[in-house]
């Protein structure tokens, strides 16, 4: 064979043998490269059929002191299991509290106005059902209006209180009325609770009874001071308001003593009304129940006289207008 044909030959072997080894050279690397990206990749975006398990690596934390040991399944309930029901009961409650604490911060304003709507229904209803009184005799115990006379003395129960009196139970068919004004007379008794209570027993006396209508007046006062003395002719025999004057010089009796003064018994169709400040035995900071009591006889002169509304204004004190020497009381 020619030289130059052999040596030609060889050239293209050598050039062959070269661009075969760089191929492989590339494969190898690019088969490196995916291998290490496959292993970079969580086991989330690895191939279906790969196993976890052929992947023998172990993950170290940086600090290998603060490693926690994992806990087998089941110990957490273990340990519930084994906790003091006290404990659980404890704890169960607290969660339910904390639930319910945030579903009231999560419900609407509507259903948060409607849920205390009926919150203060409940109470107003439990308040009701704790103010009921009970009452000492049953209803086919008791005895009829007619065996009240008035004047009598009793034993009852305060069932209820109202602005104008209070309704006691002392054993007959109907309830009787304490009218605020015949509770005492030692202050001014503005509402009853002052001085009364429910389910309280008090010591009072019958001042009037119809058994035809159903009523019975009470009284804790004396049966003289809370009927007064009165003739048959006395509404007649009274001092028309019309008839009535300013300075007009009255004789009258204290009846009623308040915090304000007291009302006076003058012969007139209504009673008046004396002022603390206007009788002469006041002096500043007295109290009317120091120098006014119930019977006293008093020397008034009229200083108003309301016809709308039936009223009657006194002054103890001798109006200065007046002619004639003054008397001392």
């Amino acid at each position: 064979m020619n030289p130059a044909c052999i040596l030609a030959l060889l050239a293209i072997v050598s050039a062959a043998s070269a661009f075969v080894g760089q191929s492989l050279q590339k494969n190898e690397i690019v088969r490196s490269s995916s291998n290490q990206a496959d292993f970079d990749r969580p086991s989330t975006f690895l191939d279906e059929d790969f196993n976890d398990d052929d992947l023998n690596v172990t993950f170290l934390d940086e600090d290998d002191n603060d490693q926690e040991d994992v806990k087998p399944n089941g110990e957490g309930r273990k340990r519930w299991e084994n906790l003091n029901p006290k404990i659980k009961q404890r704890l169960i409650e607290r969660g339910q509290a904390k639930a319910i604490a945030n579903k009231k911060k999560r419900e609407p304003a509507a259903e948060k106005k409607r849920r205390m709507l009926m919150h203060y229904k409940k109470l107003q209803q439990e308040q009701k059902r704790s103010s009921r009184i009970e009452r000492p005799l049953g209803f086919e115990e008791r005895a009829p209006l007619s065996a009240f006379p008035t004047g009598m003395e009793v034993t009852g129960t305060v069932i209820s209180l109202t602005n104008y009196g209070a309704y006691v139970d002392v054993g007959t068919e109907c309830d009787g009325l304490l009218h605020i004004s015949q509770i005492t007379r030692d202050f001014f008794v503005e509402h009853p609770r002052q001085a009364l209570t429910p389910g309280e027993e008090i010591l009072v006396k019958v001042r009037s009874s119809s058994p035809e209508l159903k009523k019975l007046q009470l009284t804790m006062l004396a049966i003289e001071e809370s009927l007064g003395v009165e003739d048959e002719d006395d509404d007649e025999e009274r001092i028309q308001l019309n008839e009535i004057e300013i300075d007009d010089e009255l004789w009258g009796e204290l009846k009623r003593v308040t915090d304000f003064g007291a009302f006076v018994e003058v012969g007139a169709e209504v009673d008046g009304f004396l002022h603390f400040m206007d009788h002469p035995s006041w002096e500043n900071g007295m109290s009317p129940s120091e120098f006014m009591h119930f019977g006293d006889r008093v020397r008034v002169w009229v200083s108003d006289v309301d016809m709308d509304q039936r009223r009657v204004k006194l002054t103890a004190n001798r109006p200065s207008g007046l002619p004639g020497p003054k008397r001392e009381m």
